[in-house]
């Protein structure tokens, strides 16, 4: 039974890791899932076993996506250090690093999801966003506590404004087809952030 579970685990990965290279690739419009199952190396029917539309992959996709981004924003959270704003700047250069590594493909599936304008997915990006924005409001709200950031700061707005900072590089890094090093272009960016969210 649990050799039974980790293989669906692994087929289920396979899959949705194909179709996020191939969005990438050709666009979410042109994803389809015989183009899945030649790229994991199946049969239709095989994916048909683990997913029951074409929608329901790139919902599990969103699902994972969610799962990355939010654990790359945790990795580095653990302990009882305080929270300095060069603790926050680690953690958002980290978690630029891991971006490259992967492509940027994360935040370029989203887009391409979205735009595909299926209401149902549409909602579940948003929710994506909308958690990955309160996991950055946790991390200021801990600067906060820790008197790194300045406490009379709108942290929603804040946060909301980290997160614009990120997918806005990455998109432009995307489109550039990564000719600068993510990090390098943070650094610079992050100590106007830094300067403005600082306690003074």
């Amino acid at each position: 039974m649990v050799t039974k579970r980790k293989n669906t685990e692994f087929r289920q990965q396979q899959i949705i890791e194909a179709a996020a290279k191939l969005i990438f690739k050709y666009g979410s419009e042109h994803l389809t899932v015989k183009r899945i199952a030649a790229q994991v190396g199946i049969s239709e029917a095989a994916i048909y076993r683990h997913f029951t539309s074409k929608k329901s992959i790139l919902s599990f996709l969103l699902s994972h996506i969610e799962e990355v981004l939010l654990r790359d924003i945790s990795t580095e959270r653990a302990g009882t250090e305080p929270v300095t704003l060069d603790t926050i700047e680690k953690i958002i250069g980290n978690h630029f690093s891991a971006i490259d590594l992967r492509k940027g493909i994360s935040f370029q599936v989203i887009a391409e999801i979205i735009s595909l304008g299926d209401r149902k997915l549409n909602k579940q990006a948003a929710q994506a966003i909308g958690k990955y924005i309160s996991r950055l409001k946790e991390l200021l709200t801990d600067g906060v506590r820790d008197g790194a950031v300045r406490k009379d700061i709108d942290l929603e707005a804040s946060a909301t404004l980290l997160f614009a900072l990120i997918q806005g590089l990455v998109n432009i890094w995307a489109l550039s087809e990564g000719n600068f090093k993510l990090t390098e272009k943070y650094a610079s960016l992050w100590q106007i952030y830094r300067d403005a969210v600082a306690r003074r």
